[in-house]
């Protein structure tokens, strides 16, 4: 599969099965699809310490651990946009933003209303993600909600959109369409699409 399309893990110290958030982590990558029933079933199965080939330690809520660090990710990676000039909020100017072709994502709040998050994109061929209700979005941009950002084409949108689907894949939430739902669940201890030990 895809990098973008997968979540990689390590072993850390002690023998602990640590995320990668950020993929950047030394040591042999085991990688698990981003979809919501992998990470249980490959605690289940045991497929870490085989992968691995050695025993490991695996949180038993390593999903949410998955969950919270993608989110404090996609917070930090907005407030990088933010404080670079290339992310905007509130509806019309980000709006004008959207209207003048500078978006390169549209990140909206998850608990916003979808009628006007529908109204907000107008119909545009934008990726849109949902990965923050509006309070936490709202205090990467010092307000104390935001429905609609904006963030300029380039890198950080596309890190912003990769990490968003990936949380989206794990929380078992629609996702922009940009990774595909039926993703196999497999582990393996080398970069996805090179082989390695499979667990379906």
């Amino acid at each position: 599969m895809p990098r973008d399309e997968a979540l990689r893990f390590v072993v850390g110290p002690g023998q602990k099965i640590l995320f990668d958030v950020a993929a950047t982590l030394p040591g042999r990558g085991l990688w698990l699809s981003a979809r919501a029933d992998v990470i249980p079933l490959a605690i289940k199965r045991g497929v870490f310490s085989r992968a691995a080939k050695q025993h490991v330690d695996v949180p038993a809520d390593l999903a949410g651990v998955v969950e919270a660090l993608l989110v404090r990710r996609i917070t930090e990676l907005l407030g990088l946009a933010r404080r670079g000039g290339g992310a905007i909020s509130g509806f019309e100017k980000a709006r004008e933003w959207l209207v003048e072709g500078k978006a390169g994502l549209v990140v909206q709040a998850s608990d916003g209303s979808i009628e006007e998050r529908a109204r907000f994109i107008g119909g545009r061929d934008v990726p849109v993600v949902t990965p923050l209700d509006a309070q936490r979005l709202g205090k990467v941009f010092g307000r104390e909600h935001a429905v609609h950002v904006v963030v300029a084409a380039g890198r950080l949108a596309k890190m912003i959109e990769v990490d968003a689907n990936r949380l989206a894949g794990v929380a078992g939430r629609q996702t922009s369409g940009h990774i595909a739902p039926s993703i196999d669940a497999a582990v393996t201890g080398e970069s996805p699409g090179t082989g390695g030990l499979s667990e379906t």
